[in-house]
């Protein structure tokens, strides 16, 4: 099992809204005559996870200072209004009301203010303003600035690198219950780098976050059971895992979770459904699907023959890095009409002309 990149999110940031994605590139499937070909198993390797962090400017006053602050009572009314207002895009009216808070000890308008400075939200960026006071707020004991801390840490934004603070901090958080620490900190149990590498403890930490529902954990747990890294292998597992990433749009797991479906894998045989799944992570603009759904169209199997939208959907793939040989071969051997249509719909789905 290769983890090159399952590292990739700790030399990025990690903003208040998103959080680490899991990523595939799996290998074309071996696909057979028609009506009786099995889509191929999608590639065999975990997650990488990538986040973004800005920072800026404005210095604020007083200097964040890395002592513990216990949390005041907090006007419940006034949170909303800063977080209604960093919802509703208006960052600057965060800041404006965040700051007074946040100087009274309010952790949560602590972590808001980092936010605002590591992405350049309303005002300028400055990472290492957003890191003291994602300190202040993460020694206040906000599990979600012990988070954001931990990626400027390893990710050496802000300050210089220290992975050993951002392990501690990711294991605080993860104690606390927050569950991208401990997707993160799985990661890094994988990667081996940070810490010494533990496929036990990782599938631990993938099982914690993946029962607090974070689909990305979801999904690489479901393939340490696929593959039996870190647990037993057990495919009924690792697909009923599959499609829980899959019902909140996790498109890795809605490919795997089709492939599932479509050779009765660990789930009773369902083809329909599988192209189902199919299209809509071709949408989704999953070169994979795009790839497995052109061939299952060009065939009729489990759905109509539909030479023109498989053919599609292979240009479609083919522009973004997934091309077919095979498939290549039954478009040069389409006429000059068909293959213009085929061009035409590819184009108008790339949005070129």
């Amino acid at each position: 099992m290769k983890f090159a990149h399952s590292i990739a999110i700790i030399a990025a940031s990690l903003s208040l809204t998103e959080f680490a994605v899991a990523q595939v590139s799996p290998t074309p499937p071996a696909v057979q005559a028609p009506a009786t070909k099995k889509a191929a198993e999608a590639p065999k390797k975990p997650p990488a996870a990538a986040k973004k962090q800005a920072a800026p400017a404005s210095k604020p006053s007083p200097s964040p200072a890395a002592t513990v602050i216990p949390a005041p009572t907090l006007d419940n009314s006034n949170v909303d209004l800063v977080y209604g207002a960093f919802q509703r895009g208006q960052y600057k009216t965060a800041f404006d009301l965040a700051m007074p808070r946040a100087q009274s000890g309010d952790p949560k308008a602590m972590t808001m203010l980092g936010e605002l400075y590591a992405n350049a939200m309303g005002i300028k960026r400055d990472y290492a303003k957003a890191a003291e006071w994602y300190k202040r707020a993460s020694d206040a004991g906000d599990r979600e600035a012990m988070l954001k801390l931990a990626m400027m840490r390893i990710g050496g934004q802000g300050g210089p690198v220290d992975k050993r603070e951002g392990v501690t901090l990711l294991a605080s958080a993860t104690k606390l219950g927050e569950p991208k620490a401990a997707y993160n900190l799985a990661l890094l149990y994988v990667d081996g780098q940070a810490v010494p590498q533990d496929l036990k403890r990782a599938a631990e930490l993938l099982r914690q976050a993946a029962d607090a529902g974070l689909p990305e954990a979801q999904y690489a747990l479901a393939t340490f059971y696929k593959e039996g890294t870190g647990v037993p292998k057990d495919m009924d597992k690792a697909v009923r895992l599959l499609q829980a990433a899959s019902l909140v749009d996790n498109v890795d797991a809605e490919v795997e979770y089709a492939i599932a479906l479509f050779n009765g894998t660990g789930t009773p045989q369902n083809k329909a459904a599988a192209v189902a799944l199919l299209r809509k992570a071709a949408r989704q603009n999953s070169a994979i699907a795009q790839n497995r759904l052109a061939w299952l169209l060009l065939y009729g199997d489990g759905t109509e023959v539909d030479k023109i939208e498989g053919l599609k959907w292979h240009l479609v793939a083919r522009s973004a890095g997934k091309g077919d040989p095979r498939l290549d071969e039954l478009f040069d051997k389409l006429g000059p009409d068909e293959r213009a249509k085929a061009e035409a719909a590819a184009n108008k789905w790339l949005g070129t002309k």
